[in-house]
């Protein structure tokens, strides 16, 4: 059995480390509040964006005959977003195994160089070249610092080698972000857009709550729902008589590229949302498992304690009987 001194050293260091995962679950909860602010800002454009696209693909037949055509995939570039820093339960892990498994998919299909890897985090990247993989420009401090400009520079460069035809396809690697609880590993195709399924993805968000249990998150989702279906409003259609010019091609060329730009932006802050939330999680985890690891110290050191006394009594009492 540990001596009281062993015991004690313990419980200083268990103390110790408590502190720091609790202030690292402080920290993230700030900055996953942060995180959620600039979804919500961007929320407002990236409906009316969607709303003015379905309303003119659905008025525009012609607009669609314009993506019908297909093309050979012979070249592919993965976008994959990660963190820049570790502690975050199994954030990286999972972004990572979905990476390698689509890149060892598509090797097999199109060949090992013809797979080329966009890394956005520190952690994908390092293990991208690790692994020997075709990585370009590392974007890293995106994760940081999220740019919008800068998410508009990757993909003008995405679209026009998409253009030139030296990729022929682009796909994204990430977290969406539902709730603090609740984040979906994601993998989808940025280029080429394809804009049925786009316009219908799954755009279910919670950035009012920083509740990570799934029991609460259960709960504010079926009150939220309920305030919803009680004051729920039909939203007003576009005027779906379209004036066209100077063409459909010239218009489409520029909604569509906002589309690609808003995918990346959007795919970038979901990613920082559910990195931050996941961190806050594993520390609150660690934390919890930090609090019960002291209160079996304690006992134990409670105990030993208590036998050290008894021990010393027994001694005591014998020595005076003896006497």
């Amino acid at each position: 059995m540990p001596s009281l001194k062993e015991i004690k050293g313990r419980i200083a260091s268990v103390n110790s480390t408590r502190k720091i995962t609790s202030a690292m679950k402080m920290v993230a909860s700030s900055k996953l509040h942060h995180a959620q602010v600039a979804i919500q800002n961007m929320l407002p454009y990236e409906t009316m964006l969607e709303h003015i696209l379905k309303s003119f693909l659905a008025a525009e037949a012609e607009a669609q005959t314009i993506f019908d055509q297909e093309r050979t995939v012979k070249r592919v570039a993965l976008v994959v977003f990660s963190s820049n820093s570790s502690l975050c339960g199994g954030f990286n892990a999972n972004i990572i195994k979905v990476m390698i498994k689509a890149v060892n998919a598509l090797s097999d299909e199109l060949g090992k160089d013809n797979v080329e890897v966009y890394p956005i985090g520190r952690k994908v990247a390092e293990k991208a070249r690790k692994l020997g993989y075709n990585v370009k420009c590392d974007m890293s401090e995106l994760v940081d610092h999220p740019n919008v400009n800068q998410c508009i520079e990757l993909t003008t460069e995405l679209g026009e080698r998409f253009a030139k035809g030296e990729i022929d396809k682009v796909e994204l690697i990430y977290h969406h972000f539902k709730s603090a609880g609740s984040q979906i590993l994601t993998h989808k195709t940025l280029l080429p857009i394809d804009l049925e399924s786009e316009l219908q993805r799954d755009h279910e968000r919670d950035l009012t709550s920083n509740v990570v249990t799934k029991k609460a998150v259960d709960y504010l989702k079926k009150k939220r729902k309920k305030v919803q279906a009680d004051g729920e409003k039909e939203v007003a259609p576009l005027n779906d008589n379209f004036i066209v010019e100077p063409d459909m091609q010239t218009v489409l060329a520029q909604l569509i590229p906002k589309l690609g730009h808003l995918m990346v932006y959007t795919a970038l802050l979901d990613s920082v949302a559910s990195e931050h939330a996941a961190r806050m999680v594993a520390m609150q985890t660690a934390t919890d498992n930090a609090d019960e690891l002291l209160r079996q110290l304690n006992l134990q050191y409670n105990k030993s304690r208590q036998q050290a006394i008894t021990s010393e009594l027994l001694d005591i009492v014998g020595g005076s009987v003896n006497n």
